[in-house]
């Protein structure tokens, strides 16, 4: 069963008095649980893609079905719901809130959901410190902590809400070789766990290396 289903999209924006044409009639599936890398340069389509993906924003034609549901025509508000409670988002700046401790910033997407109680909400922050290993740093501001301790936090707040489908924007481009790795080596292995799907933006050849699947792009499209 596809977990994600891009059906005919099309989207344009206006850059001045210029039409750019970010996707040209999209087509793709990915199954639940797959590891896809969507890959291609600067200008090729694939971060409003993954915006598509992530209802940040929405199609000018075409659909796009996420378990089921087709998210195309949703309101802004119904989007903001469905994201809350079916998709993660890992970014390459990290976006953690430098005031608050990692549990802090781990438990910030969960305070928003009246279906978990504090009590739960702690073990759940607790727990996704604990499988990326920063158990121990949880009282730690992200000033304290490196840009790989950084991801690792992203990660676990993207994982506390259950997300069925997990985003990542060019997750390892702010981290050293040796770091990227290991916090691929981690997404990985939680992937193969946890049968999360997880889909990338990324211009990064070890992503692609480990990926189940690379979708290239070019010019708006897919090609290969």
């Amino acid at each position: 069963m596809s977990t994600v289903s891009v059906v005919d999209v099309a989207k344009r924006y206006q850059l001045g008095k210029q039409e750019v044409v970010a996707l040209d009639n999209i087509n793709l599936s990915i199954e639940a649980g797959e590891f896809t890398a969507i890959a291609g340069p600067s200008g090729s389509g694939k971060s409003t893609l993954l915006n598509l993906i992530g209802c940040i924003d929405t199609p000018d034609r075409g659909a796009i079905i996420i378990n089921g549901t087709d998210v195309s025509r949703q309101t802004p508000d119904e989007l903001a719901d469905y994201r809350a409670n079916t998709i993660g988002f890992i970014f390459q700046t990290f976006n953690l809130l430098p005031v608050l401790t990692a549990l802090e910033n781990v438990e910030y997407p969960l305070l928003h959901r009246k279906d978990v109680s504090k009590q739960e909400r702690h073990e759940r922050v607790m727990h996704f410190l604990d499988v990326v290993g920063l158990a121990s740093f949880a009282g730690h501001r992200p000033n304290e902590l490196s840009g790989g301790q950084r991801q690792r936090v992203a990660i676990a707040r993207a994982l506390a809400t259950h997300p069925s489908i997990v985003l990542a924007d060019e997750p390892t481009a702010n981290l050293d070789h040796k770091t990227g790795q290991g916090v691929l080596d981690l997404m990985k292995a939680i992937n193969r766990d946890s049968k999360t799907t997880f889909i990338f933006s990324t211009h990064d050849a070890k992503v692609m290396q480990i990926a189940d699947r690379v979708v290239n792009m070019g010019d708006g499209r897919i090609i290969a």
